[in-house]
């Protein structure tokens, strides 16, 4: 009997034993399967469906075969590990009701290889994690999917589109006939030096400019060449070497500097091509067209520069930012329609070059192209983020749309657009306005915004606001939410179609959450500046009001305090948390004998304002440059301005015309030229603003051969800067020092 039970007992320690052993094995199994990576052979799916191949330098992702259009596969990022390929993509399906294509498509995405080589084992890892910066709740876009649905897309907006010039690139036209001349060995020299940068929007974000410096040595885009000059010590002042492209069929533009990079922006243009047409046109003509550049050099030693980097958009250049060592590249392409209507084969897609990939054309996928269902447009605008520090391929994101000005923080990039429709509205009463007199009505501007995510621009956010903006600095970014000032409604009307002017704040969704709306009817804004929860809104029409808003509460911003003066403000500029600075036009208001008036512009003028009681805002301290007809590239381009509240300077370029004698009705007339040049001023609070020299670069004899008027001369001064205690004046003929000090000239060199 004991035998018996002690059988019994061990055939259940047994069977006991097996079971938990077999269990091990089980979950051994089961972790070796969840935690072996996604390896997977050329060509086999994995359980998302997603396979991929290797053609040359390129990796290609498939998602199979779809029964519509709308779905498409993105890759996200691509990171080399040892002698594994790691490949994060995105998926997407057509939303509800989205317009696809009913017909088989086969969605793929292919990007280059980093380095190029071939990897041994492949990883593929779909993306599941939400961008941090992507809204809560937000609905991805729609991918264009294919060459007929981006036709279907395009013609229900084809009749309220006009056409644009469309053009064909034949081959990749690289930049290959720059050249550098230079003497000697020219190194930069690390020491603590102070010089100024360029005057930006947001501090920590850098635009590009014409002119920059490193303390060391100046960069200047000058004409078909880049000019490094040798600018500290100032005795050593010289040209180390020059980027020329007079042969390149590459124009530079502007430029930035980053440590021992430098980064040239420029257009690239291809001559026109005749094609044979179908249907009523037997040839069609496509235009001479442009594309963005940026080339990227090596400067350790400055006198030989070296390219190592070529990145090209087909499209014209809007703007670009720098934040850190990324760098973001925004262009619009247009399509034209006659284009999309040569056939099947036709190639629409957006196409760019990265050096970094080859010296192949790549295009934008159409799966990978993205489309606004609500606001189509016949034009691809094209975002590129691009590492300055390492030769990997840039990120370029394409979409259906198109962008006027942009606004950068150092998170987020915001593409701005405005669209009207024309339709025809009284003027009085017993009046109304002709077809061919039509005003713009229901005016809105749309923001796009696109999450920077350290190079990788990713799209995460569209808002809308009535009315059209005027520049940048209509837009902000702060605490989480983005502030846009517009005007709406058009001067001279009545009513409520009369002109009016808002501000609006959007919250993370991209909703409007506040409005302040009908700041001064009747004018519109000539400058905006965004300061913390201080805003500062110039309009005009016969005088100057500065409104100074409050923005503390996002929903519920007010007008604090207003001043009306005569003359306006096209830029303005922050002195400190309670005074500003505002650069733009006198103006003198003249009535006519019917009873009506009218303002007319004359010198300029810059004044600075003191805010500390913002219910009663103060012109302190005013000066106004020269007659009718002076002119300073600073009333439109901020980057022309030299500001440093701790040295107490201030300097522009200016052309002045004297003040001419009015006519017989009052209407001032423009003056005589008297110069062209550097205004330099000391400014602070006591005693405001100091003339302290007047720098030009024209020579005598410039002056005397003069006569009544000036033009864009070679010898003009665009630039100004300082290096420790030399002020540099820059024109593309010619580079001056003067003391800061005494303002007496301490260098000079032709370029």
């Amino acid at each position: 009997m004991e035998n018996r039970d002690d059988l019994i007992k061990s055939g259940r320690a047994r069977l006991t034993f097996a079971l938990v052993t077999l269990m091990v094995f089980i979950g051994v199994l089961i972790f070796i399967a969840t935690a072996r990576p996604a390896w997977t052979a050329p060509g086999v799916a994995n359980a998302d469906g997603v396979s991929y191949r290797i053609e040359g330098d390129k990796i290609i992702l498939s998602w199979g075969v779809k029964t519509t259009g709308g779905y498409s596969i993105t890759i996200d990022r691509l990171e080399i590990e040892g002698v594994t390929l790691k490949v994060t993509y995105s998926l997407q399906s057509p939303s509800p009701g989205a317009v696809v294509t009913q017909a088989l498509t086969y969605p793929e995405a292919a990007a280059a290889i980093p380095g190029g080589v071939s990897p041994a084992r492949v990883e593929l890892i779909k993306n599941n994690v939400k961008s941090p910066n992507l809204s809560v709740g937000l609905e991805p876009l729609p991918a264009v999917g294919s060459l007929d649905n981006l036709k279907k897309i395009l013609e229900s907006a084809r009749e309220n589109q006009p056409e644009y010039p469309r053009y064909i690139r034949e081959a990749a036209k690289e930049v290959m006939s720059d050249t550098v001349a230079g003497t000697g060995s020219f190194q930069y020299d690390k020491q603590a030096l102070d010089y100024s940068g360029t005057n930006v929007q947001v501090a920590g974000v850098d635009e590009a400019d014409l002119v920059k410096t490193d303390g060391n040595f100046i960069y200047q885009v000058n004409k078909q060449n880049i000019k490094i000059i040798r600018a500290y010590p100032v005795s050593e002042l010289q040209v180390a070497s020059t980027i020329s492209f007079d042969d390149a069929g590459f124009t530079p533009r502007e430029l930035y500097v980053d440590g021992n990079r430098l980064v040239v922006i420029g257009v690239s243009y291809a001559n026109p091509v005749y094609r044979m047409g179908e249907g009523k046109s037997s040839y069609i003509y496509l235009p001479t067209h442009q594309s963005t550049m940026v080339l990227v050099y090596d400067i350790t030693d400055r006198s030989q520069a070296k390219k190592v980097r070529e990145v090209e958009l087909e499209g014209n250049y809007l703007s670009s930012r720098k934040v850190h060592n990324r760098l973001y590249l925004v262009a619009n392409r247009w399509i034209n329609y006659r284009w999309s209507e040569i056939g099947e084969d036709t190639d629409l897609r957006p196409g760019y070059r990265d050096s970094a990939a080859g010296k192949q054309r790549l295009a934008v996928d159409y799966s990978a192209i993205r489309y606004f269902p609500d606001c189509i447009e016949p034009n691809y605008l094209l975002v590129a983020g691009i590492n300055l520090d390492k030769n990997e391929p840039a990120v370029i994101s394409a979409y259906l749309g198109a962008g006027e000005n942009i606004f950068c923080s150092k998170k987020n990039l915001y593409v701005a657009i405005s669209r009207w429709q024309d339709i025809p509205r009284p003027m009085l009463e017993s009046k109304t306005i002709m077809p061919e007199m039509v005003v713009p009505q229901e005016v809105k501007t749309t923001i796009y915004r696109l999450a920077l995510n350290n190079g990788y621009p990713e799209y995460n956010g569209k808002g809308e606001v009535p009315g059209t903006i005027l520049n940048q600095f209509s837009m902000d970014e702060h605490n989480g939410y983005f502030r846009i000032a517009t005007t709406t409604g058009s001067i001279g009307m009545i009513g409520e179609e009369t002109s009016k002017n808002n501000m609006y704040v959007l919250d993370s969704q991209m909703s409007i959450i506040g409005r302040l709306e009908g700041i001064a009817p009747g004018e519109t804004i000539y400058s905006t500046r965004f300061m913390g929860n201080r805003v500062y809104m110039v309009t005009f029409r016969t005088v100057d009001p500065l409104f100074v808003i409050d923005a503390k509460n996002p929903k519920k911003p007010v007008v604090l305090g207003a001043l009306k003066i005569p003359g306006y403000s096209d830029y303005l500029h922050p002195y400190d948390d309670n005074h500003i600075i505002g650069f733009g036009k006198d103006t003198v208001e003249v009535k006519f004998g019917d009873g009506s008036s009218q303002s007319f512009y004359t010198g300029m003028k810059i004044a600075l304002f003191d805010i500390t009681d913002v219910t009663r805002p103060k012109e302190m301290f005013k000066e106004i440059i020269g007659g009718r007809g002076t002119e300073s590239e600073l009333l439109r381009n901020h980057k022309a301005l030299l500001f440093s509240r701790t040295q107490n300077l201030l300097a522009f370029p200016v052309t002045v015309m004297k003040a001419g004698k009015e006519s017989g009705n009052g209407i001032p007339n423009t003056g005589e030229f008297e110069f062209q040049g550097a205004y330099v001023y000391r400014v602070d609070l006591k005693k405001g603003f100091q003339l302290q020299a007047r720098i030009t670069h024209l020579t005598d004899e410039d002056l005397l051969k003069a006569g009544n008027y000036w033009y864009n001369s070679d010898r003009n001064v665009e630039r100004i800067l300082y290096i420790n205690d030399g002020l540099y004046t820059l024109s593309r003929e010619r580079v001056r020092v003067h003391d800061l000090s005494t303002f007496r000239e301490t260098g000079n060199l032709w370029l």
